[in-house]
């Protein structure tokens, strides 16, 4: 049997924290191993862990290394301890009883190579598809390759958000860990495009988690200075990354400037995602992400390495 892990990024959000580990912790298809990387909360996040659910795996980082530092150093250990697949959310993430069970069945009953990533089916608190975690369906995807997902009960889809996202742990020793130079924002669409350039990911509707965020809407609400990260890594993405084809930046690049657009218009501070639009687009275009282990290094962290394939000749 599959050997699976979760991976949960915690900052400052016990309360939600707790509810998300009661649902993993009794989740249908157990999990071998639970691992909690708390980005440094100013809360009682690794007290709580510790002292409520000592069998899980707690790494407290030294800084805030935000989502995306927080997610590659989760898989990171994940995958060297020996999981084959990794299940990754967000602490505000509370899964239904079999959201586990129903993603490995989508992952074992793909028909040809497993799939590489399988996102389940995000809702807000009141039962609506959240808008901010709706996977984008794979554009011209062929008959064959939706006829293939549907055996599974899925959707073939080319990116995916990290609220609840179970990923193939050889997939991601050949394509590397998240960019953790993201910080926050675009750091799950650069990696599942990645991920998935070649490789199948899925949408499966059977696995249903709750993302409880404050409020109900996408990434086109008002940011405020979050919009910085969301240029600069947007720009990183289109200009720096491997994981679009020409094709699909022009595409997802036309899409990005009409959201920009959209943000600005319903802005009650246009001054801060002005200023965040200039700082983001010269930052971004005038360096490209740091590697992963330096910036995980200069934030005190070092990360096991991923190490081979499964089957890899040494």
């Amino acid at each position: 049997m599959l050997k699976v892990a979760a991976v949960v990024v915690a900052y400052n959000r016990c309360d939600l924290l707790r509810e998300a580990l009661t649902a993993i912790v009794s989740q249908s298809r157990r999990l071998d191993s639970v691992y909690v990387i708390d980005n440094a909360s100013t809360d009682q996040t690794s007290q709580m862990v510790m002292e409520e659910y000592p069998e899980i795996q707690l790494r407290t980082m030294p800084v805030n290394t935000g989502g995306a530092g927080g997610f590659a150093a989760g898989l990171a250990h994940a995958i060297t301890d020996g999981a084959d697949l990794v299940w990754l959310m967000d602490d505000d993430t509370v899964p239904s009883p079999t959201a586990l069970e129903e993603l490995v069945r989508a992952h074992d009953r793909y028909p040809g190579s497993p799939p590489a990533a399988v996102a389940s089916r995000v809702l807000w608190v009141d039962g609506r598809d959240h808008p901010m975690n709706t996977p984008r369906v794979r554009p011209g995807v062929s008959s064959d390759d939706r006829a293939a997902a549907s055996v599974a009960g899925c959707l073939p889809v080319r990116s995916a958000s990290f609220v609840s996202l179970l990923v193939q742990s050889d997939a991601v020793r050949e394509v590397g860990l998240p960019e953790a130079d993201f910080f926050l924002w675009n750091d799950d669409f650069e990696f599942s495009t990645r991920l998935l350039r070649r490789r199948v990911g899925l949408y499966c509707p059977a696995s249903v988690v709750e993302h409880r965020t404050k409020s109900f809407g996408s990434t086109d609400s008002d940011p405020g200075d979050r919009f910085y990260f969301e240029v600069r890594n947007k720009v990183w993405t289109f200009t720096r990354s491997a994981g679009l084809a020409p094709q699909e930046k022009a595409l997802y690049g036309a899409s990005t400037v009409r959201r920009w657009a959209k943000t600005f218009r319903r802005s009650t501070d246009r001054s801060t995602l002005l200023s965040g639009l200039g700082r983001g687009l010269v930052d971004g275009l005038r360096r490209g992400p740091r590697p992963v282990d330096a910036v995980m290094e200069a934030s005190g962290v070092r990360l096991p390495r991923l190490g081979r394939r499964a089957g890899e000749a040494p």
